[in-house]
């Protein structure tokens, strides 16, 4: 037997170092053939690289960052309300919010941009201001996915606190509100990271309804450039402004979830 596992590890070392060693030949034969003048001018051109700032990073990453911020807050209280719906003993409140939660998980989030910038403003004759537009729609499209994370959260809390608070006097609506919701949001800090991670990138979306200069954001920033010069490095420049966002949020995603554990679900799971 001890023959036999001794074997199997040295079969483990041998097919890993088959595996490190396709994986030095690859980037040999890249290194290689590639034509780094061509990739160069490509990627990393300077010069273009400087044309862009700090246009970059006071109009594109700063409209990011309000578009996402305020999508969040907004898809936070309608996802806090959604959830409370979901757990509430009235049928009618719990069919409302599980056919909202269904429909706009199923919907891809360009469509529900697309619906409000455009279908409204026809709808109703009337006029959205974009930033509103753009807000709402990731409002609309992340409170779906928040909503089953803060139920997830609710559900998780002990029921041993929620009977504590009610032997103390307290009200079904002040056990939820002082109680069991500040609890259910220490657990679901992880995942409502993580979802803060991807309206940051479904933000993009934003370019589908037209802007101004001062109103781009880091998509529509890139793909203008694009217009404006030969060269793929504005795509560069406005992906290192995505990590700027989405790394320390990822860091801190992990840092909390370490502390407090995770009751999220990836996105699109059923909870």
């Amino acid at each position: 037997d001890t023959h036999m596992a001794l074997t199997r590890r040295q079969r483990t070392r041998a097919w890993r170092g088959v595996q490190y060693g396709i994986a030095v030949a690859v980037v040999l034969v890249v290194a290689l053939t590639a034509d780094w003048g061509t990739i160069g001018r490509a990627f990393f051109d300077l010069e273009v690289a400087a044309s862009l700032f700090p246009d970059v990073l006071t109009i594109a990453l700063r409209n990011t960052v309000v578009f996402t911020a305020l999508g969040f807050v907004l898809a936070l209280a309608l996802g806090l309300i959604l959830a409370l719906m979901r757990l509430s003993s009235v049928a009618v409140y719990r069919a409302v919010a599980g056919a909202y939660v269904e429909f706009f998980r199923g919907l891809p989030a360009l469509l529900v941009v697309i619906a409000i910038g455009f279908g409204i403003p026809l709808a109703f004759d009337t006029r959205l201001d974009r930033t509103l537009s753009i807000t709402i729609a990731l409002g609309i499209v992340g409170s779906a996915y928040i909503s089953e994370t803060i139920r997830a959260g609710i559900q998780a809390v002990p029921p041993g606190q929620v009977e504590a608070a009610r032997s103390l006097g307290m009200s079904p609506a002040r056990t939820m509100v002082f109680i069991v919701i500040p609890q259910a949001f220490r657990i679901v800090l992880p995942p409502l990271t993580n979802e803060l991670i991807l309206l940051t990138k479904d933000s993009s979306l934003a370019f589908l309804l037209g802007t101004t200069l001062t109103q781009q954001e880091l998509a529509q920033f890139g793909r203008a450039a694009l217009n404006e010069v030969r060269s793929l490095t504005p795509l560069l420049v406005v992906g290192l402004c995505y990590l700027i966002i989405t790394i320390p949020l990822s860091y801190l995603a992990r840092r909390l979830e370490r502390r407090f554990g995770s009751a999220g679900m990836p996105k699109g799971a059923e909870v």
